[in-house]
């Protein structure tokens, strides 16, 4: 795959890096990235991925462009208010960088179709604001053995990480799932939602970028030796402290899908 005039011109103060240059930039046009919600985290997500000239980008969502979610979810207009949010994602890209394909699936991911709308990408972000989609997609990105980027976002405060549970670490153990580092979602209503807790949308914006970031890295191949990205790391951002720390974790010997007990894919 080659890079027409135009995109070596829009995409030159990235080629010239050492860590991407041409054949990374190759790498990104090549590239099928499926980006699961297109609101607060998948807004800025989508926009940088289009800016970095990732080739094929989907888009997962089943809901509709809001007017209070305008306020973090940058991607949409006022006059998208009403309009299907991938429809709305979808007009945005095309007007942020032609050269970029998308693919439109107004739908909502659960344990019953996640494997089959994952398998013809690449690598998967997952911004959706639920634990039963996380623990859907994050068992489909297992089985179908796909990287995932997982972000989640809170009042004021996110964390951030990239799961490849398919592979082996450096210490010849496997490497984590999302299982091992949150074996059970919460009961039910222990979180409360972002309409009953609010949440701080240039928040959004930082930690979309960062996976988008995060996602650049794993098609590009990394920006140095031995760079592993956050794979087997936690990124948490707390925004009142104006801090950022790291949370190393490991694979669980208990984990029903890599560990001593690991389940068939349903």
């Amino acid at each position: 795959m080659t890079l027409s005039s135009e995109e070596v011109e829009r995409y030159s103060r990235q080629i010239v890096l050492r860590g991407v240059g041409g054949p990374g930039q190759n790498r990104l046009k090549a590239a099928r990235v499926v980006v699961i919600g297109a609101g607060g985290l998948g807004s800025p997500a989508l926009q940088y991925l289009a800016g970095a000239g990732v080739g094929t980008i989907g888009i997962v969502d089943d809901d509709v462009v809001g007017l209070s979610n305008l306020h973090r979810q940058v991607l949409h207009r006022t006059q998208d208010v009403g309009m299907a949010k991938t429809e709305s994602a979808a007009d945005a890209i095309a007007r942020l960088n032609p050269h970029v394909a998308v693919e439109a699936i107004p739908a909502r991911v659960d344990e019953n179709n996640a494997r089959a709308m994952i398998t013809r990408f690449d690598l998967v972000l997952d911004g959706s604001d639920n634990f039963e989609t996380r623990y859907a997609l994050s068992d489909a990105c297992f089985f179908e053995r796909k990287p995932l980027v997982s972000a989640a976002l809170g009042e004021f405060d996110g964390t951030l990480t990239t799961l490849k549970p398919y592979e082996t670490g450096p210490d010849g153990k496997p490497n984590p799932t999302y299982r091992c580092l949150f074996p059970e979602a919460p009961p039910p209503g222990t979180i409360p939602t972002c309409a009953e807790a609010g949440v701080l949308g240039a928040l959004g914006g930082v930690l979309g970028s960062l996976m988008a970031l995060e996602a650049i890295r794993e098609i590009v191949g990394g920006f140095g030796d031995g760079d592993r990205g956050l794979v087997g790391r936690l990124l948490m951002i707390d925004a009142r402290a104006m801090r950022f720390e790291t949370l190393r974790y490991g694979w669980d010997k208990a984990n029903p899908l890599n560990g001593a007990n690991a389940r068939a894919p349903a």
